[in-house]
């Protein structure tokens, strides 16, 4: 454990890749998030729409995990779930989140909170149907976030989907499963330079307008 705390102690790395600065970016957030996602795009930055999720469960602790960012409009960032998930738990419950995009490649990172609304039953359908054949049955087959007795259990389940769905047939979508959106009050943009200065871009929703500040890194 001491020989690792050393090493972590040690890791060290200078961002020099690019700056940013207020006179530089967009006046709405979602217009820039889009410009550094089609850069993220360019620079080929491994799974760029994967995001941390963080949720609060209802015993008042924090829960995070990865996700994937499936769609972006003027209201926000979209992304699909099982409803009856642990996190989708926590959401009907808490419908304030917050998510982090870390682009390491470009040195930057994008963190959003806001609130969580469900998309409409024709979007999850639309969505649902554009997924791959397995993916449609992967979603059907996991009890998500629920205990399971083990790996053949839901092998078993997903074989006789299979034989219940050939591929080419139509798969309905769970009714448990669907898309949400969160519309966002903050957004920072977050850029890494030299010595720890590091730019960081807040956007903040006042009275339906947006305010973007520079803050301290």
């Amino acid at each position: 454990m001491k020989e690792i705390s050393s090493k972590l102690a040690a890791l060290r790395e200078d961002y020099t890749s690019h700056t940013l600065d207020e006179s530089g970016t967009e006046n709405d957030p979602i217009k820039q998030f889009s410009i550094w996602f089609e850069e993220t795009l360019l620079a080929m930055v491994p799974e760029p729409n994967a995001m941390v999720l963080a949720t609060v469960q209802s015993s008042g602790k924090p829960a995070a995990r990865v996700v994937l960012l499936k769609g972006l409009s003027v209201d926000g960032f979209e992304f699909f779930t099982n409803y009856e998930s642990a996190k989708g738990s926590d959401m009907a419950e808490n419908p304030f989140v917050s998510v982090v995009f870390n682009w390491l490649p470009l040195q930057r990172q994008v963190r959003i909170e806001g609130k969580i609304e469900k998309l409409s039953e024709a979007s999850n359908d639309n969505y649902f149907s554009q997924r791959p054949y397995m993916s449609q049955l992967g979603a059907i087959a996991s009890p998500q976030s629920r205990k399971v007795p083990n790996r053949k259990f839901l092998e078993e389940k997903f074989d006789e989907l299979k034989e219940k769905y050939p591929e080419g047939s139509e798969v309905p979508r769970p009714i448990a499963w669907g898309g949400y959106v969160i519309v966002p009050d903050k957004i920072e943009f977050w850029q890494g330079r030299r010595s720890r200065l590091h730019d960081r871009i807040v956007y903040r929703k006042d009275n339906n307008e947006w305010i973007k500040e520079r803050l301290a890194p």
